[in-house]
């Protein structure tokens, strides 16, 4: 691994020590390291500085410093490149950024000499069709979320699955998730807990006014169209909570399981059920 990058969150606690940290572990075992602007402003000397876009497609290997929006961010950036990511956690819960902030020389050690896995995770394309025209393609690890902006009002949606019709929903929206995404906004909304590696489409409503509405998990083959009615108002389509497309009446929104795939890193320990029994507070009184 000749060439590694990191991403910093500018903001997250200890950002610059621990990045210094990193940076000199790395040249220590002859790697070269690249920062975008942001990350490199955190840093006391010189470092190699390249545009945050062109990044992932410079390096073997992307090290994101933070919490899983961090992480989240980058991802769409790899996209279709196939960089493995490995996410150090810097901030709260950290699904995604799984390895602690204290445990990062270990960790390093770990990848340098490759004692490491890859984990690959499925995500998400999705677009609005509006009278014909196509727009806002996006990539999300974790979910699309339609949901009502700012009036409060309930809004009626319908949903299709490869064409065929599956319910309507009247409520504060729908989230399609990835099996990643099962425990960001999905899991608040009372969805499944899914296997993060597994391939799959979840379906989850929002608040919907009819309480027979429940989650229902999709092959991941299927093609979900979320149309909105004629009178709708103020919906917002929302990727990975970080990217937004205002909506109008008779706007469809299509999700479908993308091409590409992302890489995360992962080391044998901990396993994922120790992550949600610890992050999820699971057996505790």
């Amino acid at each position: 691994m000749k060439r590694i990058g990191i991403i910093a969150k500018p903001d997250a606690p200890y950002a610059p020590q621990i990045l210094q940290q990193l940076v000199t572990i790395l040249r220590g075992h002859g790697v070269r390291v690249l920062v975008d602007q942001d990350t490199g402003a955190l840093f006391p000397a010189e470092i190699e500085i390249v545009p945050k876009p062109d990044l992932p497609g410079r390096v073997d290997l992307l090290i994101v410093l933070g919490g899983d929006g961090t992480l989240l961010s980058a991802a769409r950036l790899v996209g279709s490149l196939g960089v493995p990511i490995l996410g150090v956690n810097l901030g709260g819960l950290g699904f995604l950024t799984a390895t602690p902030e204290e445990d990062l020389p270990a960790a390093l050690e770990a990848l340098l000499q490759g004692r490491y896995v890859t984990e690959d995770r499925m995500i998400l394309s999705s677009h609005i069709r509006r009278e014909g025209a196509r727009f806002g393609d996006s990539l999300a690890l974790n979910d699309v979320v339609i949901s009502k902006g700012t009036t409060g009002r309930i809004i009626n949606l319908e949903v299709q699955v490869d064409g065929q019709f599956v319910t309507s929903y009247r409520g504060d929206g729908v989230i399609v998730a990835t099996p990643t995404g099962s425990t960001a906004y999905s899991l608040a909304a009372m969805g499944p807990i899914v296997f993060p590696t597994l391939d799959a489409l979840i379906l989850t409503p929002i608040c919907p006014h009819t309480l027979t509405n429940r989650p229902i998990v999709l092959p991941a083959e299927g093609r979900v169209e979320v149309h909105l009615h004629a009178d709708a108002q103020a919906v917002i389509l929302m990727v990975d909570g970080q990217v937004g497309f205002p909506l109008e009446g008779k706007d469809i929104v299509e999700v479908r399981r993308a091409e590409a795939r992302i890489k995360l890193v992962r080391f044998p320990q901990p396993d994922y059920f120790q992550v949600l029994r610890t992050k999820l507070k699971w057996g505790e009184r």
